[in-house]
C-alpha cells in the first residue's frame, strides 16, 4: 500500500468541510484526514487490524469529496478502498455484504437473485412489509424490481429517429436493469430522438464498484474484462451511463484496476475517454432536443428540484446545468442541491442512523422548494431519499432523463 499514492496529507483539515459524515458524527475519527493517518499506522506495523479499524475505515460514503478538494493531491478513494478490501479479508464481511458480492459477481446470479426478490415483493404480507425496514427504509417503499431485466426487453442495436448524427454506447447498469426499467426507457428515447443509433451491450455485467469496497476485487476481475471486452469499440461517439456511480468506475476505475491485475491497460484507457454521463452530454448538444413543444408542454407543469450525487459532482456536469438553461422550467434550487443524502451503495444500509440524518435535511430542505418533482441521476440516491419520504409527502422522485422525455415529448 503507497501512502504517497497522489501526495502526501499534510493534516491542514479542508476535507473536514466536506466529508459528510464528519459533519454528522463530529468526532475527528470520522473523518478522511483520521482513516489516511489510521491507514499510515497500519502500513508502519504500528496498528493492527481489527474490527475497530475496519469501522472507522469504512465509516465513509467514498463520495470522493475529500480527493477533490485536497490542496496536497492525496487519492484518498484509492488508500481507502484498497484499505477496505484489505481489511474485509482479514475481519470478515456482514453476512448479507458478502452475498451481495457473490450475487454481483456473475450477471446470471443477480438476474436470478432480481426475480426471487420481486417473488418476495409480492407474496410478502402488507403489514410485514410496513413494519420491517432494510437499512433506514421500509420495505414497503422499496420501488419494486422490473418484470424482466431491462436489457432483455430493448434490441441491442437502436436506430435514430430523424436525422442520423452518430453512433453511443449505452451501459445501463444494474439499476436500471434489474430496479429503474422507465430510466432505461427514458434514455434511450432522448438519444434516438436527438438522432443517436443506440447501441446496449447485452454482455455487459455489473460495474464492480460493490464489489471493489467490499473485498471483492478477485470477483470484481472477470467483471471488469467483460465490461471492457464489450465497450471498446472504436466507432462509437461516446459512451453514455444514467448513474454517475457506474460512470465514475468506468472511468477511473477500470484503468486502474487492470493496472493492478497486471493486464494491459490501453483498452480500458480508450473506454475511460469516451465514458460520459447522459445529462452531461445532453448539455453538450442542448441544441439538438427538439423543444418546440416545450412552451406548451409546460403550462401548468409542477415546479422541479434537484438533487446532485456525489460522483456525479466530481466526474461529470450536474444535471441542473440543463434546468437551468431551459428557461421554461420551473426549476427550483435547494439550499443544499449538492450536499450528500447518506445513500453511499450500501451506506444507508450498514450505518442507516447516520445515513437517515443526511438524507432528513435533504428532503426538508427539498420541501422547502415547493417543488413537486425531485430529480436526480443516481439510482441509490433515488432509492435513500424516496424511502425516506413521508407517506404525506407530495415529491415524486425521477431521473432527469424522464423528465426531460416527457417535458420534450420524445
Amino acid at each position: 500500500m503507497n501512502l504517497e499514492k497522489g501526495g502526501t496529507c499534510g493534516k491542514c483539515g479542508i476535507c473536514l468541510t466536506v466529508c459528510p459524515v464528519f459533519k454528522v458524527l463530529k468526532e475527528e475519527q470520522a473523518s478522511p484526514r483520521a482513516r489516511i493517518q489510521l491507514i499510515k499506522a497500519f502500513t508502519d506495523n504500528k496498528l493492527t487490524s481489527s474490527p475497530l479499524l475496519k469501522e472507522l475505515v469504512s465509516k465513509c460514503l467514498m463520495c470522493g469529496n475529500c480527493g477533490a478538494i485536497c490542496p496536497s493531491g492525496v487519492d484518498h478513494e484509492s488508500q481507502f478502498m484498497e484499505m477496505r478490501s484489505r481489511l474485509s479479508k482479514q475481519q470478515g464481511e456482514r453476512l448479507e455484504i458478502k452475498g451481495l458480492v457473490y450475487l454481483l459477481a456473475r450477471e446470471q446470479r443477480l438476474r436470478l437473485a432480481a426475480g426471487v426478490a420481486r417473488l418476495g415483493q409480492e407474496i410478502l404480507p402488507d403489514s410485514f412489509q410496513r413494519t420491517h425496514d432494510l437499512g433506514n427504509i421500509p420495505i414497503r417503499k422499496y420501488p419494486r424490481l422490473n418484470r424482466k431485466p431491462f436489457r432483455k426487453t430493448v434490441p441491442e442495436i437502436n436506430p435514430p429517429k430523424g436525422k442520423p448524427r452518430g453512433t453511443v454506447l449505452y451501459f445501463t447498469g444494474c439499476a436500471t436493469n434489474h430496479l429503474y426499467s422507465e430510466t432505461g426507457e427514458a434514455t434511450l428515447h432522448l438519444l434516438t430522438s436527438m438522432g443517436y443509433t443506440v447501441i446496449i451491450p447485452q454482455k455487459q455485467t455489473c460495474c464492480s464498484i460493490p464489489m471493489l469496497l467490499h473485498g471483492g476485487e478477485a470477483q470484481a476481475q472477470q467483471n471488469i474484462q467483460q465490461n471492457i471486452d464489450c465497450l471498446h469499440q472504436q466507432d462509437v461517439e461516446a459512451i453514455i451511463v444514467d448513474c454517475p456511480t457506474c460512470g465514475a468506475a468506468l472511468k477511473n476505475k477500470f484503468p486502474a484496476m487492470m493496472r493492478k491485475y497486471d493486464r494491459e491497460d490501453g483498452p480500458a484507457m480508450e473506454v475511460s475517454a469516451k465514458v460520459v454521463d447522459l445529462m452531461s452530454f445532453v448539455y453538450e448538444r442542448l441544441d439538438q432536443l427538439d423543444r418546440k413543444k416545450t412552451a406548451t408542454k409546460l403550462t401548468g407543469q409542477k415546479p422541479v428540484t434537484y438533487h446532485t450525487p456525489c460522483h456525479l459532482k466530481n466526474n461529470f456536469t450536474s444535471a441542473a446545468r440543463v434546468l437551468e438553461t431551459i428557461p421554461e422550467i420551473e426549476y427550483h434550487p435547494a439550499a443544499d442541491s449538492t450536499a450528500c443524502c447518506g445513500g453511499g451503495g450500501t451506506f444507508f444500509y450498514e450505518y442507516p442512523e447516520v445515513s437517515a440524518k443526511m438524507g432528513r435535511s435533504k428532503i426538508e430542505n427539498a420541501r422547502k422548494t415547493g417543488a413537486k418533482i425531485w430529480l436526480t441521476d443516481c439510482p441509490v440516491c433515488r432509492l435513500n431519499l424516496s424511502g425516506q419520504l413521508d407517506d404525506g409527502d407530495t415529491i415524486t422522485m425521477m431521473h432527469p432523463a424522464m423528465y426531460l422525455a416527457k417535458l420534450l415529448d420524445v
